[in-house]
């Protein structure tokens, strides 16, 4: 078997371009390529574009054809003996990147074995890795029976709009997986609901509110300026309060993390809600918006805004408020949601009506429902076996509540590299949070099972 012929021949060429591997990373990571506003030619931002041209150049010094299409997506490629192709997807685009790092996040560093910046795990380390795994297939000569094509996605983190058009303008691949979540393979994707909880027009105490940096991330931190008489506020866990122009600047300090895995995670936006309720220092008609808020905070599994969901399949619902701003005297309060099959988006947005009881519409509505992908396919198991033979675990494929390109795909799958049976080191952070880091070697093991996976993909039917 090709897979088995050439597993020393993996370790050799990792061994050899493993500083080029980090160098290679660094390139991307230090391009701040959040979401921006569209420009003629760059659809979503200088930032993502400029990521893209530097990826495909990366991938034309490899030695791999490359095409850009219209900066909505480009990808690396190798032809193989058939039409049909396997694919992976992987994103140049960033979150925000928030507060609280200890260095620059758009300038990557290495510490104790780990790489620290925005983007080392999602998702341009796991670019990288792409990129050289097909460098190895066509350096070695691997017969491909089927084309193998390394996507580079530029607008995952927002709204997708690079895989909606890449799936207009271009032939779905017969496989694909995203090495965009956790091993060892995710198989299926909790439902997506995402919406703003406006409140009414407010005449009260808040002057302004806002906090958050990304709509599917907890926020480590809101600030909110409030009239008052500063004297008579007492201390909390996580806030701290000043005067300022003749108001009360009540800012807190929550704990970030991904909307979808809030389970440890503080929201500083709720922490305000509950301080300004606890020191009453908002008005009828603001109680009742914020008492909304508190039910919403208060309980990440939906259960506080009687919403909660399980099924046998995903793991339980889950909902958490990202980004809140003030604008025109209302509160926007936006909305992330992760359900599983015994639910749908009009049952979460009718029991969110019914839990701001008044006080609060329910707007913007956008759904992505829940998709799976049978674990016993030819594809998914050549994948699950060679994470299984290189690690030397059981891995079973396994659903989330994150959403990735996969989902966008009629047979794909999201495969690592993430792991989270490594505890992250003091100094590092999780995606989407302040000090994003990657472990080096569990990053190159990542590598070896991507290009074993593809080289075992050539030898079953897809």
């Amino acid at each position: 078997m090709l897979y088995e012929k050439y597993q020393e021949a993996v370790d050799q060429f990792i061994a050899e371009n493993r500083q080029q591997i980090i160098a290679s990373i660094k390139r991307l990571v230090d391009i701040p390529s959040v979401e921006g506003p569209a420009e003629p030619g760059k659809p979503f931002g200088a930032g993502p574009a400029a990521a893209l041209e530097e990826g495909l150049k990366l991938a034309q010094e490899l030695g791999l054809q490359t095409y850009n299409s219209e900066n909505m997506i480009g990808w690396a490629e190798l032809q193989g003996e058939t039409d049909r192709q396997i694919a992976t997807i992987t994103h140049l685009d960033v979150v925000p990147e928030g507060t609280g790092w200890n260095s620059n996040p758009f300038e990557m560093i290495e510490k104790d074995g780990w790489l620290i910046g925005r983007g080392v795990t999602d998702d341009k380390g796991p670019s990288v890795l792409c990129l050289y795994a097909l460098k190895f297939l066509k350096d070695y000569g691997i017969p491909l029976k089927y084309s193998v094509r390394a996507l580079l996605g530029v607008n995952e983190e927002t709204s997708m709009r690079d895989v909606d058009y890449y799936l207009e303008k271009y032939p779905a691949p017969d496989f694909c997986f995203s090495p965009d979540a956790e091993f060892p393979l995710t198989n299926g994707e909790k439902g997506g609901f995402r919406a703003v909880l406006v409140s009414k027009e407010l005449s009260g105490n808040i002057v302004d509110f806002f906090g958050g940096v990304a709509n599917n991330a907890v926020p480590n931190r809101a600030t909110c300026l409030v009239k008052g008489d500063i004297v008579k506020l007492t201390p909390h866990e996580g806030i701290t309060v000043e005067e300022q122009n003749g108001l009360i600047r009540i800012e807190s300090y929550g704990k970030s993390g991904h909307a979808s895995m809030p389970e440890g995670t503080v929201n500083a936006i709720g922490l305000i809600v509950d301080y300004l309720l606890d020191q009453k220092l908002c008005s009828e008609s603001e109680r009742e918006y914020l008492e909304f808020l508190q039910k919403l905070h208060h309980a990440t599994d939906g259960s506080g805004v009687g919403i909660a969901a399980e099924d046998d399949i995903f793991s339980p619902l889950t909902i958490i408020g990202g980004v809140i701003h003030m604008e025109n005297g209302r509160l926007y309060q936006n909305v992330d949601s992760r359900y599983p099959t015994s639910t749908n988006a009009e049952k979460i947005a009718q029991g969110l009506r019914h839990a701001a009881c008044g006080s609060a519409t329910v707007e913007s509505v956008s759904d992505s429902v829940p998709f799976y992908c049978e674990p016993d396919r030819p594809a998914v198991q050549a994948l699950i076996h060679t994470y299984n033979d290189v690690t030397g675990k059981n891995g079973k494929p396994f659903t989330i509540g994150g959403g990735t390109y996969a989902r966008h795909f009629p047979v794909a799958v999201s495969f690592g590299p993430e792991d989270h049976s490594i505890p992250l080191p003091e100094f590092a952070g999780p995606i989407h949070g302040a000090n994003e880091g990657a472990q080096i070697s569990q990053l190159m093991e990542s590598l070896k099972i991507y290009i074993l996976s593809l080289i075992r993909l050539q030898e079953v039917e897809i």
